[in-house]
């Protein structure tokens, strides 16, 4: 075989990884929700099969509260297991943790199944040795079908497929180390692609001299997450790269010297068989966030019902005082940059944009129907929303998504202000609530915004979305800035 014939294999490989990379990108969703509805599917056959064993027949041989039981687990699944961090990626992290969190996310929707029954008042009638044999089936096949994959993505990221790249910044042992476990460990699928470090390291990869290389490298080399191995006398410059890398949608994490771990604030977790802090995940992420997406749901369920009748009165006024449809999509920037598209109430007339741009609605703007000023004014234009949210897309409280044209302007003009996509958008927030909503026509006012979102999402409890959900009832819902 010639050496053109090697250049030619050799590019086909290379364009046959990207395009694989490219598809797992772009689907990553799609998969995501198979995940899921695998997951949901194991756990309903588990119930029937444990009904097999303990009822030698179907569930329609037990008690009618098996059946409701197995149904209302199976939805509660498909919402909790997401919170339980089930689908988050696990290359590089400890296979003991993941069996855990599965064990757990399995007795969360069995116990929330005991209290629902309890509360039916049906808890008499269930089997407790068909719950125990669920139970355990059910564990049995999650831990069996996250093995088989795991087995598969293993195998694919030995021979190049579904790679993540990453820089280092520091290259002192632990750089080096961690460097070294991520060559050994193919499995994992980490390519180091460029390292920061005064000294350059003899390696051949892409040597960054100073921090303000940084960016543009990972814009180069597609990068998905920074390792951070500088040595403690070194950790002054975390806040500057936090800054430069401040509105980049990519995983950040510290791996800081052992002994300093006790008394630092943010989530140590195991990587690659070292302690690592990730530096830049919310306070809502995982399980200290199931209150708030289980409540998101419950409340937007029970907002539905409730709203269902002022829904049709607003609809007929919108479709009289105007043509053209009643809701009004607009696309936007969700969890961690993923586009969808908010739902509202039309409140404009119908208009085409000038060259893509996004006009903010001002004082007195003449494309605002009475009807609409009304709504705007009262907010009332953003309870369709609820409907995002129990689609998953939006939270009741959260940093107010944005048009997509404000993104592209704001990222560059405001340190971390893309940060506020770290979390899922929400219908009310932080912000709104004290004061900054309606049109942003200064850099300052949007300044103020961001900082308000940020606070919040450095800073969130339960019991803030509660205090942020009240006052929006009481006093949030009209402004003199909403027009």
């Amino acid at each position: 075989m010639t050496n053109n014939d090697l250049l030619k294999r050799h590019a086909i490989q290379k364009r046959a990884l990207r395009n694989m990379h490219d598809l797992i990108e772009k689907n990553s969703s799609r998969l995501d929700l198979l995940m899921r509805s695998v997951d949901v599917l194991a756990l309903f056959a588990a119930g029937q099969f444990a009904a097999s064993l303990r009822f030698s027949g179907s569930l329609n041989d037990a008690a009618p509260v098996h059946t409701v039981l197995l149904y209302f687990c199976c939805f509660l699944a498909f919402a909790l297991f997401a919170q339980c961090d089930l689908y988050a990626s696990w290359r590089g992290r400890s296979l003991r943790l993941m069996l855990g969190q599965v064990t757990l996310a399995i007795l969360c929707v069995l116990a929330a199944g005991l209290v629902f029954g309890f509360l039916i008042r049906q808890i008499n009638d269930l089997s407790r040795l068909w719950v125990l044999y669920w139970g355990g089936l059910s564990l049995a096949a999650l831990i069996l079908m996250r093995a088989l994959l795991y087995s598969v993505l293993s195998q694919l990221r030995k021979h190049g497929f579904n790679h993540k790249h990453v820089i280092i910044v520091g290259y002192g042992e632990t750089g080096r180390e961690l460097h070294k476990r991520a060559l050994q460990q193919q499995w994992t699928g980490y390519q180091v692609k460029a390292i920061h470090d005064p000294v350059k390291p003899d390696n051949g990869i892409d040597h960054l001299q100073e921090l303000a290389d940084i960016p543009a490298a990972v814009v180069r080399h597609a990068v998905h997450e920074v390792w951070l191995t500088m040595p403690l006398s070194e950790s002054g410059k975390l806040q500057a790269l936090q800054t430069l890398l401040g509105n980049m949608l990519i995983d950040i994490r510290w791996v800081p010297d052992a002994s300093t771990i006790a008394v630092l604030s943010n989530k140590t977790v195991e990587f690659l068989g070292m302690p690592v802090i990730d530096l830049n995940r919310p306070a809502s992420f995982g399980l200290l966030g199931l209150a708030k997406d289980l409540f998101d749901k419950l409340f937007a369920v029970c907002a539905l019902i409730l709203l269902a009748p002022l829904f049709l009165v607003l609809a007929i006024c919108i479709k009289l005082s105007s043509p053209g449809p009643v809701f009004f999509l607009q696309p936007r920037l969700g969890l961690n940059g993923k586009r969808f598209n908010v739902l509202k109430f039309r409140s404009m007339k119908s208009h085409h944009t000038t060259n893509g741009i996004v006009t903010q609605a001002t004082r007195d703007d003449p494309r605002v129907t009475p009807v609409g000023r009304f709504m705007r004014r009262t907010s009332l234009d953003e309870l369709p929303q609820f409907i995002n949210v129990l689609k998953g897309e939006m939270s009741v409280v959260g940093p107010r998504p944005h048009a997509l044209a404000h993104n592209d302007l704001y990222k560059n003009k405001l340190a971390m202000y893309m940060q506020r996509h770290r979390v899922k958008p929400g219908i009310t927030g932080w912000a709104q609530i004290h004061g900054y909503r309606g049109e942003t026509d200064t850099d300052d006012k949007m300044a103020q915004r961001v900082a308000f979102d940020l606070h919040y999402i450095q800073h969130w409890s339960f019991w803030m979305d509660l205090r942020i959900i009240i006052w929006t009832a009481f006093k949030g819902w009209t402004d003199t800035n909403a027009y």
